[in-house]
């Protein structure tokens, strides 16, 4: 028997779950929504680790560590790795897949960035984003047309044609177009070069500027090191410039799990970037 290339074996299923603080249970699109929510409820979305350069790779075991061990967030890389392994653990049909964020008709639209996972689950594609800015909070069906609302956030799935489908989120403005993902085989080579570029490439945003963001009760939140953005189910998204000081007091809203030196070392990285 060929050896699985995504190295699920390697994943500590209990210690996840436990982390998600959920149960293990047989395979329905109830447990999988409980999973998908307690999973981006649980992890901030950041790029930390890549200003702090200090990223351990998007492999199974380091992600794991990070996660499930320290309870870290990270991006959709990584978010959308152990996702994977968890739910074919757990006896779900996975695939991997990536995708282009932005919209190309506003000239916004990146090289394949992002990851994403689909489940089929009793004949039905399962479209589950878990480490998107603002992820889905469950999976949406992979079905154009299909609308889903997420605890107030309108979310749709739309044919791009030729195998594409288009995440969009219903905004102040209207519907906007958050991603758009492909069909095209994923293997875990693909996952490996894609964090490289996003990791690496000068000028590349993940580099230049800092991202944490969550799901909390009633709100999600993201952070930069200039800007707060709450956002809250039918209200008028606040926008401002963060206070002197106030980012320590987000990673303490956002529980971020740094270590000492991880954080002094994250606020001189801040302090310099102006």
């Amino acid at each position: 028997m060929a050896a699985d290339p995504w190295e699920i074996d390697r994943l500590d299923l209990a210690g996840y779950l436990k982390r998600l603080g959920i149960p293990e249970r047989e395979p329905s699109r109830e447990a999988l929504d409980e999973l998908h929510q307690a999973h981006v409820r649980a992890f901030t979305f950041d790029n930390i680790d890549v200003l702090l350069e200090q990223h351990p790779g998007v492999g199974l075991g380091a992600v794991q560590e990070k996660f499930a061990g320290r309870g870290r967030g990270g991006y959709c890389f990584e978010h959308s790795t152990i996702v994977a392994a968890a739910l074919e653990r757990l006896g779900y049909d996975v695939r991997r897949h990536l995708g282009r964020v932005g919209d190309p008709a506003a000239g916004t639209q990146q090289g394949r960035s992002h990851m994403v996972v689909e489940v089929v689950l009793d004949g039905e594609r399962l479209l589950c984003d878990p480490g998107f800015g603002m992820s889905l909070l469950r999976p949406i069906p992979l079905a154009d047309g299909t609308e889903s609302d997420q605890d107030g956030w309108p979310y749709r799935v739309a044919s791009a044609g030729d195998g594409l489908w288009g995440l969009q989120r219903h905004r102040e403005a209207g519907w906007e177009l958050a991603h758009t993902t492909d069909e095209y085989e994923v293997k875990p080579i693909d996952v490996v070069m894609a964090h490289h570029y996003t990791s690496t490439f000068p000028g590349i945003h993940f580099r230049t500027g800092l991202m944490v963001g969550k799901h909390l009760p009633g709100r999600h939140v993201m952070v930069t090191h200039q800007t707060a953005t709450i956002r809250r189910p039918g209200e008028p998204t606040e926008h401002r410039a963060l206070r002197d000081g106030e980012l320590t007091e987000w990673l303490r809203v956002l529980e971020v799990p740094l270590t000492a030196d991880e954080e002094a070392r994250l606020l001189e990285r801040v302090a310099a970037l102006g």
